[in-house]
């Protein structure tokens, strides 16, 4: 048996990312993901929160898979967050339905990794910007994994294009498993970079 997992994808100019539009390939190759685009099924920003909760109590793995939006996600995903992830559901009193999952992030970003740094532009690395999505899975007692991430997306090449493809169907196979060693990711500050460590187990 494989876990179940769920993507939550939110790009609201999908057909302007040439990595985004390969990446999601990737997911159609395994029977065990649900893809769900939160742009195309709210249009109107009217999220149907009760569908949404089934879709979560029904996934182990949650991954939220989006570009960075000033330094945080698109809108359409921060709604998502504000109405789903309701208290007394998903956290304070009472609030255990998500207990236990884990939750991944996906990210793409036009910024070098360079520039996510106290020297760089940007000043703090894409993993503090990312802090509040990882506090968000602690208040809801989900297990925060390491992200995926793609960074100077606007410089890719072709062949970086498809490593990076690779990479996801690495990470992918690597969740999959019922088994896989939450603490072996402890350490890493991307999820990019075990993969590097020729141990994945791609489908």
């Amino acid at each position: 048996m494989l876990n179940k997992i769920l993507v939550i994808f939110a790009h609201p100019l999908l057909e302007k990312s040439r990595i985004n539009r390969v990446l999601l390939r990737r997911y159609s190759k395994h029977e065990n993901i649900s893809f769900h685009d939160l742009y195309e099924a709210y249009p109107d920003f009217n999220v149907d929160v009760k569908f949404e909760k089934e879709l979560l109590l029904n996934h182990e793995i949650i991954i939220l898979h989006h570009p960075i939006y000033w330094y945080s996600c698109p809108p359409m995903l921060k709604q998502w967050i504000d109405l789903v992830l309701e208290a007394g559901w998903a956290h304070g009193p009472g609030g255990n339905a998500l207990k236990d999952k884990k939750l991944l992030q996906i990210v793409t970003t036009g910024g070098p990794k360079f520039s996510y740094s106290e020297e760089g532009s940007n000043r703090f690395t894409l993993r503090e910007y990312l802090l509040p999505f990882e506090q968000t899975a602690r208040l809801c007692k989900m297990a925060y994994l390491p992200p995926f991430v793609v960074h100077g997306t606007h410089r890719l090449s072709n062949a970086e294009i498809t490593e990076f493809s690779n990479q996801l169907g690495g990470l992918i196979g690597y969740i999959s498993l019922k088994d896989f060693d939450q603490e072996d990711l402890s350490g890493y500050h991307y999820f990019n970079d075990i993969l590097f460590k020729g141990d994945n187990h791609e489908q």
